[in-house]
């Protein structure tokens, strides 16, 4: 039962993680693509705006893939949690309900990411664990990563209070909210 269990979470948060990073990078299951989504961060300061998009999607996308098949665990539960952690930032203020564009989909995905990386994949995967150095390696790569996402954003929120021009891109075509966009990155979601 408890490998059943384990196998469903890892299918349901890496297949969705998988489908939101694919659609910063590719524009596909109704994502908006890299570069609207680039537009996206650059307005909310994490700049410069695509290539953090698209560290933001491949970390999604590949973070999904691993956490769904169970291949090299923990690095595809950690890789969401550095994800989630830069993307529930982007969106604590607008409060904690989805409803309102916040953080309550970012954290419940970490805090899944983070039982999932503490629980491990189950018996039920397609492949080996990681190796203990190599997965102290990857949490301290990924770490590193999302803190310097997050301090752009606090960089950026910094100078937006003070009155000062926050870097950002010419508008997209249709409107996007960070939110649509795909919060942020970071070996992370920043």
């Amino acid at each position: 039962m408890r490998n059943v269990v384990l196998l469903s979470a890892r299918l349901v948060l890496g297949g969705y993680l998988s489908v939101h990073g694919a659609q910063k990078l590719f524009g596909v299951f109704g994502g908006h693509g890299l570069d609207t989504t680039g537009q996206a961060f650059e307005r909310i300061g994490l700049t410069p705006g695509r290539p953090m998009a698209a560290l933001a999607g491949a970390t999604e996308l590949a973070g999904g893939l691993l956490t769904a098949s169970g291949v090299a665990d923990p690095a595809g539960p950690l890789a969401i949690i550095g994800a989630m952690t830069v993307a529930s930032a982007t969106h604590r203020a607008n409060g904690p309900l989805a409803a309102r564009g916040g953080f309550e989909l970012p954290v419940t995905n970490l805090a899944a990411a983070a039982a999932l990386a503490a629980a491990g994949p189950g018996r039920l995967s397609l492949g080996p664990r990681l190796p203990r150095h190599l997965a102290a390696a990857a949490f301290g790569v990924g770490g590193l990563l999302a803190a310097l996402s997050l301090a752009k954003l606090a960089a950026a929120q910094k100078r937006s209070a003070a009155g000062q021009r926050v870097p950002s891109a010419p508008a997209p075509e249709e409107p996007v909210t960070p939110a649509e966009a795909g919060e942020s990155s970071a070996g992370a979601e920043a």
